[in-house]
């Protein structure tokens, strides 16, 4: 579904991301139901929920933001495919950005960075983070195009 028509329909009930995420994945249209993790340069957490969060999921990655390492590169990208993620939407960056390219998946970020994060495995899961000039709430819906990225408490049609 095309961000400006689910837009242009529900207006209303839409969170509407500011616009300072990049696409790096081969997929430039995703959407699923929302689970989250928050982080700081250090991607145990993300590594744990990539291998267990339910197919079609678009894990949502709050790294608050820090731009020092990568929170996601091709590894990981590869566990996401293989789980029939829908995609992954990364407040931090992303590295292996040419591998992640061809991969069908959608993958958000600020930007890439080729150092590796922390192994320490601190952080939360499952907790509503806030990034973008929205609230990313787990259980609730996102959709991601070339336009942009809007969240629904419930899924939508057209």
């Amino acid at each position: 579904m095309k961000t400006a028509d689910l837009c242009d329909s529900y207006h209303r009930e839409l969170r509407i991301c500011e616009p300072i995420l990049t696409s790096f994945g081969g997929r430039r249209r995703f959407s699923g139901p929302i689970t989250t993790v928050k982080v700081l340069e250090d991607n145990v957490l993300v590594r744990n929920a990539l291998e267990s969060v339910s197919e079609g999921s678009v894990l949502v990655v709050d790294g608050g933001g820090s731009k020092k390492c990568a929170l996601m590169g091709d590894r990981l990208g590869e566990i996401a495919v293989s789980r029939n993620l829908s995609g992954v939407i990364i407040n931090g960056c992303i590295r292996d950005s040419a591998e992640l390219a061809k991969m069908d998946l959608g993958v958000l970020a600020l930007a890439a960075m080729p150092l590796k994060s922390k192994k320490e495995g601190k952080g939360e899961q499952n907790v509503t983070v806030e990034f973008g000039g929205v609230h990313w709430e787990p259980g609730h819906y996102v959709y991601a195009d070339e336009d942009g990225i809007v969240i629904s408490p419930r899924k939508l049609a057209l």
